[in-house]
């Protein structure tokens, strides 16, 4: 049986969440127990055991890690809820990107002892990219070590965030009870084991001056964004809890202000004011601006209102290889849409039809009738869809910002067992590739090998997994190699004139360029420095592609170009012969010219690694990390005698650090690492590399 779907007057009872967070910091435990609370499940999944509702996959499960963000939904004080559960881990940081172009509101889940850890931050980036207002909630108030005032400083220091305390912790490790509610001046106490009936009783008096002083702090904080509640403050009116939301929602909205809360969700504790805070803090889809996009016709900026009377527009953020099709996730931004119904592609310039809409609960479906604007839905239908695609009104055309990715560093060998498993493999890949932009797959020229790209090792690891396993292609995997780049140190010239009978015409193409380093670019820069028309307007752009496609290839040993300008200084055109083929090969040729006159080098991803160490093994850790070439950046006591080093490593030197660590620490220390950058590699360490391409005679 089809539901409706609400209209525009129940817009502002709708928020479109995220749960975000480094890994292990409680995000999916979190989830779990609001879906608890809310009656969207009956029992209480757990992480460890593997039976959470979001984190579904075989890969998850067996490994107690989110990898794909789950979608979910769920009803607080008459609103509903749609939520996004986004992995904690770096390799999986695209899934956090997408998950935040598309909502309107963020809980950020802090560890109440690590405080602000490496992928907090991260998150926190990428919340501000995207101009996403967010709570911050700290967890496992309950662990030894736990220090809520300490988090709320480093969310200052760290994130220079503007956090604003809404509620006292009660207790402190395992004696943690509850909280002092500032807005209320209220405790709540946790008695029971599941947590459902919290009382609601006087501040004790142990917490009675500490809670005045921060109740003082949020009043005037709040003052600062109600005219009405800096009049009552000065005046000494009594200013009502409405009021005080009112103001406090206003500053998260503007980006102004984080109000911070603590619980331990894994002892059902807290959670239930979280969701309060949802409801009273975080935007509806009506809060928010109305969405920019690009008329494609005009190229003007045009905006798009949270209506459904407004032209339909939606944007694909997420793509899932199903039994049944492919299921596409899209933000409905404004107007509506009906099963059966057909929307225009702005990429491809075509129409697809949505044959069945959806809201999801993880892995479980429930069909609509309609999608309309402000809510998240899965689509089964649409077939010639990319991550990032703009779909909108066949008559009423707009181009939404797309969802931007970082590049893949490290790749592994796949090879299919039989001739007949190739196209097997093939199917496979090209799903995949559908459902995560991360990961990419090429062709070794020389070799013929298939080459997987990822995030990193765990990142791979899953897809190679999913290959063998939920795919099952029988195929032999590599060892991991790293993504190196390639770049220039000089200023070199390239020319090339393309003249060819090609079906029994003649073409022709004459372009000169310019290459140079270029520090302030990761990929390149193209500059048209052409004074005149020499050559016209219309083959620029094959022209830069042929930069693009010849910068794929560097000279040294194959890998992309990187950190460089290309400039098109000169060339000729043949008004019968020129064309644009004849112009993209030739500028392909030109750089290729220009890259054989100039000194290439390779560079070589660099991670930043954190380690959490228990302060005796701090020497070893070191030690280890300087073997490694790595660099310390930064060091900082952590509570309960741990230290936190920060250090930027090469990602060829990382190769089996878990490993390593766990046996130099007896297992107790943790770590993470994100890409970072790339940089030069040592002239030692490149002799090494070219000789064992070349021959040792290189």
């Amino acid at each position: 049986m089809k539901n409706s779907d609400t209209g525009d007057s129940d817009l502002k009872f709708v928020r479109n969440i995220g749960i975000a967070a480094h890994i292990d910091a409680g995000k999916t435990t979190t989830t779990e127990h609001i879906l608890f609370y809310t009656g969207r499940v009956h029992k209480i999944g757990e992480v460890d055991d593997g039976s959470t509702i979001t984190d579904w996959m075989a890969q998850e499960r067996e490994r107690g890690i989110t990898i794909v963000s789950a979608v979910t939904y769920c009803s607080w004080k008459n609103c509903r809820i749609n939520i996004i559960d986004t992995p904690g881990h770096v390799d999986f940081t695209a899934e956090v990107e997408r998950s935040l172009r598309v909502l309107d509101g963020l809980i950020v889940v802090f560890d109440a002892v690590g405080g602000v850890q490496p992928q907090s931050e991260t998150v926190w980036r990428q919340a501000d990219k995207y101009g996403v207002p967010r709570i911050a909630y700290v967890n496992k108030m309950d662990r030894t070590g736990s220090n809520f005032f300490g988090a709320v400083e480093k969310i200052r220091e760290k994130l220079a965030a503007k956090p604003l305390i809404m509620q006292i912790p009660i207790g402190e490790e395992s004696d943690f009870q509850g909280m002092v509610d500032l807005v209320s001046m209220k405790a709540v106490i946790y008695k029971d084991e599941l947590g459902l009936n919290p009382e609601i009783v006087e501040i004790p008096e142990s917490y009675s001056k500490i809670s005045s002083e921060y109740r003082n702090i949020l009043i005037e904080t709040a003052a600062e964004f109600s005219d009405d509640v800096m009049e009552k403050y000065f005046s000494g009116d009594d200013i009502l809890e409405e009021e005080i939301c009112e103001a406090v929602r206003k500053g998260v909205i503007n980006l102004s202000l984080v109000p911070v809360f603590c619980g331990s969700s894994l002892k059902n504790k807290g959670v239930q004011p979280l969701l309060d805070a949802v409801v009273y803090y975080l935007p509806s889809p009506l809060d928010v601006p109305p969405v920019k996009g690009i008329d494609p016709s005009s190229g003007k900026e045009i905006t798009r209102k949270a209506s459904s009377e407004e032209p339909f527009s939606a944007l694909v953020y997420k793509i899932q290889s199903d039994p049944f099709g492919k299921l596409t996730y899209i933000r409905v931004y404004s107007g509506k849409i009906n099963t059966g119904a057909t929307a225009y592609n702005v990429r491809t310039g075509k129409r697809e039809r949505f044959n069945r809409i959806m809201r999801l609960h993880a892995d479980h479906r429930e069909e609509v009738d309609m999608a309309s604007a402000g809510d998240l839905y899965a689509v089964v239908g649409l077939k010639n869809v990319k991550t990032g695609d703009s779909l909108c009104d066949d008559k009423r055309h707009i181009l939404l910002e797309n969802i931007t990715f970082p590049e893949p560093v490290i790749s592994v060998s796949i090879e299919p067992a039989t001739r007949a498993e190739q196209e097997h493999l093939s199917d496979t890949l090209e799903k995949l590739q559908d459902e995560d932009p991360t990961f990419k797959v090429s062709v070794d020229d020389e070799t013929g090998q298939i080459i997987l790209s990822g995030m990193g090792e765990l990142h791979l690891e899953i897809i190679t997994d999913r290959i063998l396993h939920d795919f099952k292609v029988d195929a032999a995997v590599g060892k991991p190699q790293v993504a190196f780049k390639e770049s220039v140190r000089k200023f070199s010239i390239g020319e090339s004139v393309f003249e060819k009978q090609m079906s029994g015409k003649n073409i022709f193409g004459h372009v000169r360029i310019s290459l140079q380093p270029d520090e302030n670019t990761s990929g390149f820069e193209f500059e048209n420095a052409l004074e005149n028309n020499e050559i016209p307007k219309e083959f620029i752009p094959s022209i830069r592609q042929g930069i693009h496609d010849a910068l794929e290839t560097g000279v040294l040993i194959g890998y992309p170009v990187i950190g460089v300008k290309v400039t098109l200084t000169g060339g000729a055109y043949r008004e019968l012969e020129s064309s644009e083929l004849a112009f993209k090969i030739a500028a392909t040729m030109a750089v290729r010219d220009a890259l054989a006159k100039n000194e290439s080098f390779l560079m070589e991803p660099i991670m930043k690694v954190a380690v959490e160490t228990p302060e005796q093994y701090l020497g070893e850790v070191i030690a280890d990390l300087n073997s490694r070439r790595g660099r310390i950046e930064r060091m900082e006591s952590l509570s309960g005698g741990m230290q936190e080093t920060e250090a930027s490593v090469p990602l060829s030197a990382m190769f089996g650090y878990a490993t390593d660590l766990r046996s130099l620490t007896q297992g107790r220390a943790v770590f993470s690492s994100e890409f970072l950058r790339y940089s030069e590699v040592p002239s030692n360490i490149q002799t090494e590399i070219l000789a064992k391409m070349y021959g040792t005679a290189y």
